[in-house]
């Protein structure tokens, strides 16, 4: 008998037990009857083994011989049919699969268990069947070396809104209405409370919700590296970067103060389904999302088979999530109109997961070294065929720059570049101090934009490259902390020369090694800027400080490579 079958029923006794003058077939029959009910011993043994005790409502299906001891119960053997579920939808499968189990065994048929996707995707066990919260984890899957097979359309849907306490919904929606570029906005501005997300990696909302940031930016203007810098400016901002949705949920339903909710959780992307759960209950504080109109996304729940799964009990199951089921349980039934299509390369969607998942947040010391030398003033052509200068891309890329930096931050800002014969090796154009403080009536981060959009290179100038970034090492090597990074920032489109200040580059090594102090560490990172930059020079200098250099040989990319330069300060 398999695993699978119902154990047989009594056989049937056969002749008369009152015959006495036939011995040898009352013989026969004594021991066909011993047979049988051993037969029917070990059938029922295995069938206890099998359900274990049966609850005290539950009809018995057959009365075992007094004299059988009814063993322990065992661990079920292994399901016909395991299914994995995301977390939230875990519930409506599992009572689904509960009507393909009629009988109500101890070890069902189809066993389903709650996982998160993330960790579905790269498991070295895969389900029988698999419903994560978003098709785009079946790339994922397929990646890590598991291959699913979709049956049919998703079973449910469910988009991500912005959601917060409903005091304070009119800081980020107005009619009903918010955005992603408006949360940037608002971020910068310090307009909210406390804006947290789920870890990209770990979670669907937060793999979603950081591909429609980057969707949203990207709008916002035709450089991509500076719609980078502008997503990475909600990085930034956030309170925390690995809050579970659910957890949040849990704890906003604690809070009896509206205040303390709106400075302890804030905004946060969530489910509408979530939303829809916990509305339902009666909190003290009560809730409100919004769906982002400038990069709709959405949960789908496919319904994945493994290759070589039981495929026509996934069918049944499938046939069992009924779409009034799916409606009751908050999700909606048809997919929304408008969301984002997801990009069907996983690397695609896993790239801007990974920045903002592996981003650290931690305390800035920061100088900003600027070459301000006369090759600045060179046109160059951008993407989009539009004739400028390398310094009018500088200006953009800066502004936007600019915001990246936390409010715990402190930083200031040199140029170097001089044309008269005795100039000095830098000039200090924003003095170093926190980001937030008074700068000659603007906060140092306006002042830092006003600086920069004023850029303009000093014609003729040299490039006296080195000495500025000896001198910008020791002076930070003074503003060191245990508690922040400290790092110099260079960027410069040429090599050192033009200037008294001259010097080979071992020399200049030479200079830096021996400034070195290991108890107040200082990372030079460079960015060279155009195809005339000294790239061996710059990374010689980053790898001598535990830093790193990045090129932007098309003056085009000069946002990508700050983007990238930035994300390299903040990597752990």
């Amino acid at each position: 008998m398999s695993d699978n079958e119902w154990p047989r029923e009594l056989p049937a006794g056969h002749g008369e037990w009152n015959d006495p003058p036939h011995r040898p077939q009352r013989a026969i029959l004594a021991a066909a009857l011993v047979l049988a009910v051993l037969a029917a011993a070990g059938g029922l043994t295995w069938q206890l083994m099998r359900n274990g005790a049966e609850s005290p409502d539950a009809a018995p299906t057959a009365a075992p011989a007094p004299s059988i001891t009814s063993p322990s119960v065992a661990p079920c053997p292994e399901p016909e049919l395991s299914v994995a579920a995301a977390p939230e939808i875990e519930p409506l499968i599992r009572e689904a699969a509960a009507t393909l189990n009629p009988s109500g065994l101890r070890c069902p048929p189809v066993v389903v268990r709650a996982e998160e996707p993330a960790i579905t995707a790269t498991a070295k066990e895969r389900a029988g069947v698999w419903i994560p919260s978003s098709s785009a984890w079946l790339s994922v899957a397929a990646g890590a070396g598991g291959a699913y097979s979709v049956s049919g359309k998703p079973i449910a849907y469910s988009p991500v809104l912005i959601a917060a306490p409903e005091g304070i919904t009119s800081l980020y929606a107005k009619d009903g209405k918010t955005a992603w570029t408006g949360l940037i906005k608002g971020a910068t501005e310090s307009a909210f409370p406390t804006i947290t997300m789920p870890d990209p990696l770990k979670s669907t909302v937060g793999l979603l919700s950081v591909h429609a940031v980057h969707a949203a930016t990207a709008r916002t203007t035709k450089d991509a590296g500076i719609a980078q810098l502008r997503a990475l400016t909600l990085r930034s901002r956030l309170e925390e970067a690995n809050a579970d949705p659910a957890k949040l949920l849990e704890r906003m339903g604690q809070q009896t103060d509206g205040t303390t909710a709106v400075f302890d959780i804030g905004l946060f992307p969530i489910l509408e389904q979530q939303l829809k759960a916990y509305q339902k209950v009666k909190h003290p504080i009560s809730l409100a999302g919004v769906p982002p109109a400038d990069g709709r996304v959405e949960a789908d729940y496919p319904f994945a088979i493994r290759k070589g799964a039981d495929k026509e009990l996934a069918a049944q199951l499938r046939a069992a999530i009924s779409k009034p089921a799916v409606a009751a349980a908050g999700f909606r039934t048809e997919p929304t109109a408008g969301v984002l299509r997801l990009p069907q390369s996983s690397g695609k969607l896993l790239g801007p997961a990974r920045q903002w998942s592996q981003y650290r947040d931690l305390a800035f010391q920061v100088l900003l070294l600027i070459d301000s030398s006369g090759s600045m003033n060179e046109p160059i052509t951008d993407r989009d065929g539009r004739s400028g200068t390398k310094a009018s891309l500088l200006r953009a890329s800066g502004v936007s720059a600019a915001e990246l930096f936390g409010d715990d931050t402190r930083i200031g800002m040199w140029y170097f570049g001089t044309a008269a014969r005795n100039g000095p090796a830098h000039t200090e154009v924003v003095r170093y101090g926190p980001i937030g403080g008074v700068v000659d009536g603007q906060t140092r981060r306006e002042a830092l934009q006003t600086k920069i959009g004023a850029y303009k290179p000093e014609s003729s100038a040299g490039t006296p490259l080195y000495q500025a970034v000896l001198d910008g090492v020791e002076t930070m090597r003074g503003e060191v902390t245990p508690d922040a990074a400290t790092v110099v920032v260079v960027l410069t489109d040429g090599a050192d020369g033009g200037t008294r200040f001259a010097m080979s580059n071992d020399a200049f090594l030479k200079k830096l090694a021996a400034g070195q102090d290991r108890a107040k560490p200082v990372s030079i990172i460079a960015v060279g800027y155009g195809p005339d930059a000294n790239m061996s020079a710059l990374t010689g200098m980053a790898d001598a400080t535990g830093g790193k250099a990045f090129a932007a040989a098309n003056p085009a990319d000069l946002a990508s490579a700050v983007a990238q330069a930035f994300l390299a300060a903040h990597a752990s």
